[in-house]
């Protein structure tokens, strides 16, 4: 499955390098982690909490596409410049908690662990005329096909909502193919 990606050729020039971090600035910003939250975690709360997690390629073309897909179908005058993606810091449950966890294929080893939840955002107008990346669901529509953006203090939030989850954490999963 291939994205599309989101060029012109005015500005392919301006982003044919790919974006680069040193080695070392990588290591210093995993030690950050691991020094301090990691340890926090496990102080305070007691819980050996994964360090890392991992998406397959696929997964991540496919909800790209997802949200591409299903934001043409109900509203096709939206740029792609105006989709993004959220990275929400989630937590599993407790495992005693873990009937909330019921239709998933996600073991109970990963009770308590932290995850991300991706969800898609759409640039829309604030109050002020600011352009921001108000969370948004493809999948519901407004009146006359104006999505609902979910951040609106008018709109309920319920339902389904395209959205990902459970890539591969760190510990439960091994170490040895990391490299920070």
């Amino acid at each position: 499955m291939k994205t599309k990606p989101n060029l012109d050729v005015d500005t392919l020039e301006a982003i044919s390098v790919p974006n680069t971090m040193t080695c070392e600035f990588i290591q210093t910003l995993v030690n950050n982690y691991r020094n301090n939250h990691l340890v926090f975690v496990k102080d305070k709360l007691g819980i050996d909490d994964a360090h890392s997690i991992h998406f397959d390629l696929a997964t991540l073309k496919k909800f790209i596409s997802d949200i591409e897909t299903e934001t043409q179908k109900t509203n096709p005058s939206i740029a792609d410049e105006d989709l993004g993606i959220r990275f929400y810091y989630a937590a599993y449950p407790k495992a005693t908690d873990w009937e909330i966890m019921s239709g998933t294929p996600i073991g109970v080893e990963y009770a308590e662990k932290h995850t991300l939840v991706m969800v898609p955002t759409m640039k829309m107008e604030d109050e002020e005329g600011e352009m921001l990346p108000y969370d948004f669901n493809p999948l519901s529509s407004g009146n006359e096909g104006e999505f609902l953006a979910m951040a609106s203090k008018t709109t309920d939030l319920e339902g389904e909502i395209i959205s990902q989850n459970h890539g591969n954490l760190v510990p439960p999963d091994s170490t040895k193919t990391e490299s920070f």
